[in-house]
């Protein structure tokens, strides 16, 4: 049985459009949110083993603002680049080329793995005037609260791409560990939200386009994380942080804003790393604070 999405009616209000984009040489499929002449437009960078969809509960808290939310390569309905190992060199050059192509000028939001992406991509000379980054990736993941699970998720990425290749993708399709991914990520003591959150990463979690694709960007993943950037991004910077975060400590997003030139944090109280399924109001409200004019921008 279906689960009723909490933020379907907001979503409905919404109007939205599918579009694809020819980038690096592969069509990148995206989706536009919102009014054609907001006077604000957001491209939104979705997380690891995610897609656009994840992202649409706090698109639905924007319904002023113009959002582009795109899959990344080898994941929704974007295929892979081709002849290309998808580590996060290349998923930098597609962002570029993507928001250079469909969105200049465009704010720039990623979260999670999506934070990296973006962080890389703005450090490299991507134009943007202001950079969002929510549950963003501010410290080694194997470092984190749970690193000893982050080394079984290694080994489980590995023995996907190791084992043939009819196994191996049976074993990183599987079902039951996709659900022990969710609980053990899932915060809230809303049954029918839990029962939502659930049923979003089985139906979207596993939407990869082959097990070298998740590889490679599991890798990326893993292999790097926000700070490496923080210190060559100029632009004005939001970070979202949660309290509970069991990938990035809140203590250790607290150490990352202090090394970007001009950043401030928002930290949301009783989430993990699902802020955008589970607080995507608080999130939302804070993203549309940081685009606020200030009074020094109207002089």
């Amino acid at each position: 049985m279906t689960v009723a999405n909490p933020y379907a009616q907001l979503l409905d209000d919404l109007p939205v459009t599918r579009r694809e984009a020819t980038i690096l040489g592969s069509a990148t499929s995206y989706w536009a949110y919102g009014p054609e002449d907001a006077s604000t437009t957001i491209v939104a960078v979705h997380g690891f083993r995610g897609e656009h969809h994840g992202l649409e509960p706090v698109v639905a808290h924007l319904p002023e603002v113009r959002v582009i939310s795109p899959d990344l390569p080898g994941f929704g309905e974007t295929p892979p680049i081709p002849h290309r190992r998808h580590d996060l060199r290349l998923y930098a050059q597609w962002l570029t080329a993507f928001v250079d192509a469909v969105a200049p000028g465009a704010v720039i939001l990623g979260h999670s793995f999506g934070s990296i992406v973006v962080a890389a991509a703005v450090a490299d000379g991507l134009p943007t005037p202001r950079v969002i980054l929510v549950n963003p990736i501010g410290a080694p993941a194997l470092e984190g609260p749970r690193g000893m699970l982050t080394r079984l998720a290694v080994f489980y990425y590995w023995a996907g791409a190791r084992l043939p290749r009819p196994l191996g993708e049976a074993l990183l399709r599987n079902g039951l560990i996709v659900r022990v991914m969710s609980i053990s990520m899932a915060k809230t003591r809303d049954r029918l939200l839990r029962r939502f959150v659930h049923e979003q990463h089985d139906t979207y979690f596993s939407r990869f386009a082959d097990r070298d694709v998740l590889h490679d960007a599991f890798v990326a993943s893993v292999s790097h994380d926000v700070r490496a950037f923080a210190p060559r991004i100029p632009q004005p910077t939001l970070l979202v942080a949660a309290q509970r975060d069991d990938i990035t400590p809140i203590e250790a997003e607290r150490r990352l804003a202090r090394l970007f030139p001009d950043a401030q944090l928002v930290e949301i109280p009783e989430v993990g790393h699902l802020i955008h399924y589970e607080t995507p109001a608080p999130a939302a409200a804070a993203i549309r604070r940081f685009l606020a004019p200030s009074d020094d921008d109207r002089r």
